[in-house]
């Protein structure tokens, strides 16, 4: 089995929604070498589908990327907060929905090699109409997309967003392993 040992590590930064710290690991080899690390609480992302079967999506302006992305909702754990707690408080914030169903469908490692992150999905079904309560920085649209119209979308590479293409997919899989 594969493995390395930290030694020790020093914080380099803390930001608003993450830490960064240089790790000094042991190697298999035997070796000292560091790793940086990119420390987040994780977060959820919400395959919502209603009735239609319309994919419930936001658009919004992504800055690293200095444009605008089709988006599943999604959002950021708070400390100790619990997935599906998280999960449902972003569907509703973003989308103006909740749902009668709720179920946990897995979870993706973004960037393995640099940060803890961990990115639960769930898929929310029989949606109910609430109201949109955006956090007071964020703007966002939401539009419904035909579920097959997403899959199309993600597959022209038209989505570029990877929880929203992994998302999409399981959904996929799994409508057709029914």
């Amino acid at each position: 089995m594969h493995n390395e040992t930290m030694i020790k590590s020093e914080k380099i930064y803390t930001g608003k929604i993450l830490e960064v710290t240089l790790d000094t690991v042991i190697l298999e080899n035997g070796k000292e070498t560091t790793r940086d690390v990119i420390h987040h609480n994780g977060g959820v992302c919400v395959v919502a589908i209603d009735s239609d079967d319309n994919i419930l999506m936001v658009k919004q302006y992504r800055y690293p990327y200095k444009q605008e992305l089709l988006e599943l909702p999604a959002g950021k754990r708070d400390k100790d907060e619990l997935p599906e707690t998280c999960g449902i408080r972003e569907l509703e914030e973003e989308t103006g929905y909740t749902c009668n169903k709720f179920t946990k469908i897995g979870e993706l490692y973004p960037t393995p090699a640099y940060c803890t992150e961990i990115i639960h999905i769930f898929l929310a079904e029989e949606l109910v109409k609430t109201e949109q309560h955006l956090d007071e920085n964020e703007f966002l649209s939401v539009e419904k997309i035909p579920f097959s119209e997403a899959v199309n979308m993600v597959l022209n590479n038209e989505i570029k967003d990877a929880k929203t293409q992994i998302g999409i997919l399981k959904v996929l899989a799994m409508k057709n392993n029914r």
